[in-house]
Parts: structure tokens; sequence; C-alpha cells
């Protein structure tokens, strides 16, 4: 049997994570756990030529962070920045530190592949955005590992993780019908975002499913998804003379820009429109009203990116996917009685 780092961990009975630490010479392993995963290292005669221990002493130990489009949440989004901390801190414990590029215009156009050999890094999480560069593309082709987040990648080093945008809309749905509603919106992004138009398709499937009527009068779009586009896309509803019973943002951001629309207008949240965001920022606890969301699981869609990237740069794994269970999160900007 071909041993590796991950069958070493199995028959130890701890964490790839572990024996990567103590490879490495970390001291926060206890000298109980170091004794038993380097006796199995020894039994075995395992040699850790594509481990951890080879990566400190050969290569960088850096992984390069991108925030991929020409329209890209950086540091401002809420959702991602949550997702990087899981991932920063996975791959913490994994023995990597990260380093950031720049995408700002006068580099956007330039090669990612170069820079990322130019620095030795080991492989590079890519955070999706909007309006994708080409040079995300070629990076992706490369024989570099890369793992997308909410980007789906398809290079033979690349994987990529994402909550099932598909369940997101339509878990929406459901609670939309159940709670009465007939007459559904939607808010999105650009047509540049992936992720937008899979809610909005999920979301238009899930109305037909349930036998309801679409009106595509009430599907808007803004320019990206934070608050601004929310509430010029809510505007540019109220306009249309007519409004939906509810609506579903494809940010939580969206939906709140969008509940400030409304509230302009002096209609009131849930009775007279009911929103439902998405992402579960903490900020959707603390606004008025608080908001119906959909939780995405931050925590798990960071260390599951961190794990697989782990995997792609020590030739444990050939890419693939992973994608997250949504959770819907009942507050007041929709309500929760049920139709009796």
């Amino acid at each position: 049997m071909q041993m590796n780092i991950k069958k070493i961990a199995e028959m130890a009975g701890v964490s790839v994570s572990t024996v990567s630490k103590i490879m490495n010479n970390y001291s926060d392993v206890s000298e109980k756990t170091k004794k038993r995963v380097m006796e199995i290292i020894e039994q075995t005669g395992y040699s850790p030529s594509n481990s951890a221990k080879t990566l400190a002493t050969k290569k960088s130990n850096l992984i390069g962070v991108i925030f991929a489009g020409e329209l890209n949440v950086e540091f401002t989004h809420p959702f991602f920045v949550e997702v990087l901390n899981s991932f920063k801190k996975q791959m913490g414990v994994l023995g990597y530190d990260l380093i950031f590029f720049s995408n700002e215009k006068f580099i956007s156009s330039g090669d990612y592949y170069s820079r990322c050999l130019h620095f030795n890094v080991d492989g590079c999480v890519i955070i999706s955005g909007q309006k994708m560069e080409p040079a995300i593309r070629d990076l992706d082709m490369s024989s570099l590992p890369c793992i997308g987040v909410d980007l789906e990648l398809s290079g033979k080093k690349s994987g990529f993780v994402m909550s099932d945008n598909f369940q997101i809309a339509s878990k929406v749905v459901e609670h939309f019908y159940l709670l009465g509603h007939r007459e559904l919106g939607f808010i999105g992004s650009t047509a540049d975002s992936d992720i937008s138009n899979q809610r909005e398709a999920g979301f238009a499937k899930a109305i037909e499913s349930f036998g309801l009527a679409l009106n595509r009068k009430w599907f808007v779009h803004g320019e990206d998804f934070f608050e601004i586009s929310g509430y010029t896309a809510m505007r540019q509803l109220l306009e249309t003379g007519s409004m939906p019973k509810a609506v579903f943002a494809a940010s939580d951001l969206l939906a709140l820009g969008a509940v400030r629309a409304l509230k302009e207008k002096g209609l009131r949240i849930p009775e007279d429109v009911a929103i439902i965001g998405c992402d579960d920022i903490e900020a959707c606890k603390y606004t008025s009203p608080t908001l119906t969301t959909i939780r995405q699981n931050k925590e798990r869609l960071g260390v599951l990116a961190a794990h697989m990237l782990f995997d792609l740069i020590n030739n444990q794994s050939d890419g693939g996917s992973f994608v997250v269970e949504p959770a819907l999160i009942v507050r007041e900007s929709c309500g929760s009685r049920m139709r009796g």
C-alpha cells in the first residue's frame, strides 16, 4: 500500500493538519500524539517526499490570494471576509502563510501565473468577482494548484467550493409560498455574475415548479452585490407601477439597500413587501426589521477550501468540488407565520 500523509493520519487517529504540524516541528501538539505518529511513520517506512516537511524545505509555504474580476469584493464584503478568515486560520494550521495579489486596473491585464511563479507560491485561492479577467482563466488552466471560492474552476490542478445556489433559491420560494405569497420578485447583480445568475435561474425555476406566475418585470438588477445597488434596483422596481408581495435579493447587502428604498416610500416590511436576503452576514441581526436570509456556512467553505488546496499541493487529490448546503434563517423581514 502506498503511504501518504492522509493514511498516516488515519492510522494514528488524528487529522492531516496534526501530522503536518508534527512533521514541521510545531510545539502545540502533545508528546503522546507526536510519539504515536512518529512510530507509525517509522513502522511504515513512510518517506514524505510530497509532504509538508518537503514543502517547508523546497517550497515557499506561501498561498496566493486573488480577488478576481474587474468588479471584485476585496475586503469590503462581509461574506467573503468571513470565508477568508476561516481559510487563513486553517492554512496557518497546515503551515502556510498568505500573500495577496493586487488586481488594480494597471495590473489586472497582466499574467497572474507569471506573478505566482515570481513569488514561488505553492497554490492560490481565487475569490469570485465580476467581469472576470482572462488572466484568471489562464491561471486556472496552468499547473499551479488553485481553489475557487464561489467560482467554478475546471483546470487539471483546480477545484472549487460554493453553496448550492439552486437550493438557496428553492428554499426562498418555498418559504414565500408557505407564507401565502404568490407574487414574487428578484433583485440580482449584473449579467457578469455567475452566482447571481445561478440564484436567479433557480428562483425562476422554483417559482414555476410551484405553479406560480413568473413576472419578469419584477426581476431587476444592480451593478454589484452592495447596498447601493439594492437601493437603486428597488427604486427601479417601485417605478414599474406594480409591486410583488415578496422579494428575494441575491445578497444581504442588496436586501438592506432594498429595505431602505421601501422605507423611503413609506412601505412596511413585511406587511407590504416581504424581503429575504442571502449570506447571513452579522448585520442581519441588527437591522430594523431584522433580515430573514439564507445562511451560507462561511466557516465550512473556508476550511474546505484550505484542505482541498493542501491536497492539491501535495498531490493527494485531482481537484473536484464541494457544494455546501444552505439554511433558511427566519427573522422579521419575512415573518414566520404559515397559512393555516
